[in-house]
Order: structure tokens, then C-alpha cells, then sequence
């Protein structure tokens, strides 16, 4: 299928590894020119290269933290004329909530809600001028099915599902879609991350804390970082002009709930 989007433009955030790399792998795929972005420049330029090789759409970087103002400032100008943005960001760790402090409360909303809706404001204008815009927001299947250990960050998430509901109404006139994706389990970094944590708490194996949590899945294994780069692209594509204001998931059909 021809997704209708060769030459668009895209800014991915936090897209030098994990979701936010599959999710720009597949735009480049389809012959978009991505803008890629970390804080961290060495990585960033290994994934520049790597998506190079593939020798379709044009690939641009800008080293920028989501986290600060600054960062934001960097980003601005290329927002203004893009067709395309994929809102991403690393989420706070996992912890108990009494122990939470006011200042994680900031950081998480700054991290996981803020920065998103600032790079919404700075890339609307011109997408409406355009009539033509697609954004995504990489959140987390834990806005529909909290757990207390991830309060900090399903709490954020779920402030920009609610905004991005609201503003999709107000936009779709314009041919401006705006979507969310929930992953859940997908086979990236962050779960070597929680496999980690894994074992350390209960004194096991890599191949024991991996088999435990994809035992939690109903489709028995991780989540391919592909599989959501495409998803991701899809939805960016000329043929999803009627799909908008939605809470997207993917988790290998473990979600419990009917909507």
C-alpha cells in the first residue's frame, strides 16, 4: 500500500533508539524527510546513519532535551514546517508512591505532558495552513490500566490524552488527525530495563524475569519495535484522515477492557 506521504515532513522526538527509532525507520521507509532528535549526539548520529542506508526519505538531526525550555527553543523552528509529528519521551522510573516528591510530580508532567503540547502549539499553525497534519503521541497502555508503581507517569500521559482529545475536535476540520499509541511490552531498551529491576528484586535470571513478564501478555512474547513503526506510519498516512482522538494499543491483546 502507498501511504500517499513520499516527501512529507517529520520531526520524531526521542527518536534515537526504541519506539521513537522504529517509529522514524518507517517514515524514512516510506520516503519521508525525517527530522530526528536526542540529547544525546553520539547516539543520535548513529541512528542518522543507520536510517541513511536506506536511501529513501532525507534524514536531519537536532541534538535538544525535551526536558527544558531551551531544548523546546531548538525544536521550534523545524516544527513550523512539518507535515508530521510524533511527540515522544522517556518516562519516569517505576516507584513507590508515598515516596514520590513534589518535584518528580514536575518533572514527570514537564517530561511527559508539556513538552508535547508545546511542540503541538509551534507545529499546528502550520499544518492547518497547510491542510494537512498528522500527530502522534507515544504514551503508554498505563493510561487506560493504571498501576500504582507507575502513577507518575500514567498521571502525565493521561493529561496529554485528555488535551489531545479535545484539541483533535477542533483541528479535524483542518485535515489535522491527532493520535495516541499506548505500548506495552515492547522489546526495546526500557525492558532491559525492567528486566533488570526484575532480577535484582527477586534474585533471578535474565531468562527467568523475561519469561515472567511476557508470562503477563496475552500473545506470549514482546512487542516487536517494527510492529509500532509501522502502526505509527499508517496512521500518518493519506488513508487515516478519518481516524482521529484515538487511544491506540498495542500490547499483544492484553488489555482487559472493552473501550
Amino acid at each position: 500500500m502507498d501511504l500517499g506521504i513520499k516527501g512529507k515532513k517529520a520531526l520524531v522526538c526521542a527518536s534515537s533508539r526504541g519506539l521513537g527509532k522504529a517509529c522514524a525507520e518507517a517514515l524514512v521507509l516510506e520516503g519521508v524527510n525525517v527530522t530526528v532528535n536526542s540529547r544525546n549526539e553520539r547516539n543520535l548520529e548513529e541512528t542518522v546513519e543507520d536510517l541513511k542506508k536506506f536511501n529513501a526519505g532525507k534524514v536531519e538531526m537536532i541534538v535538544a532535551d525535551l526536558n527544558t525550555d531551551e531544548g523546546l527553543k531548538l525544536l521550534k523552528p523545524v516544527c513550523s514546517n512539518i507535515d508530521i509529528l510524533v511527540n515522544n519521551n522517556d518516562g519516569p522510573p517505576p516507584g513507590n508512591f508515598l515516596n514520590t516528591k513534589k518535584a518528580d510530580w514536575l518533572s514527570a508532567i514537564e517530561s511527559n505532558m508539556l513538552s508535547a503540547i508545546s511542540l503541538t502549539q509551534y507545529a499546528l499553525p502550520g499544518m492547518k495552513k497547510r491542510n494537512f497534519g498528522r500527530i502522534i503521541n507515544i504514551t503508554s497502555a498505563m493510561v487506560k490500566s493504571p498501576n500504582p508503581l507507575m502513577s507518575l507517569s500514567t498521571a502525565a500521559r493521561a493529561g496529554l490524552t485528555a488535551v489531545a482529545k479535545g484539541l483533535s475536535k477542533e483541528v479535524a476540520i483542518n485535515n489535522v488527525t491527532i493520535n495516541n499509541l499506548l505500548p506495552e511490552r515492547f522489546d526495546t531498551d526500557r525492558q532491559v530495563f525492567m528486566t533488570n529491576l526484575l532480577m535484582k528484586s527477586k534474585k533471578i535470571t535474565r531468562e527467568e524475569a523475561r519469561a515472567e513478564i511476557t508470562s503477563s501478555i496475552a500473545a506470549n512474547r514482546f512487542g516487536n519495535p517494527k510492529e509500532f513503526g509501522a502502526t505509527c506510519s499508517f496512521l500518518c498516512s493519506i488513508h487515516a484522515g478519518f481516524i482521529s482522538g484515538q487511544n491506540i494499543q498495542l500490547d499483544g491483546g492484553s488489555y482487559d477492557g472493552l473501550i
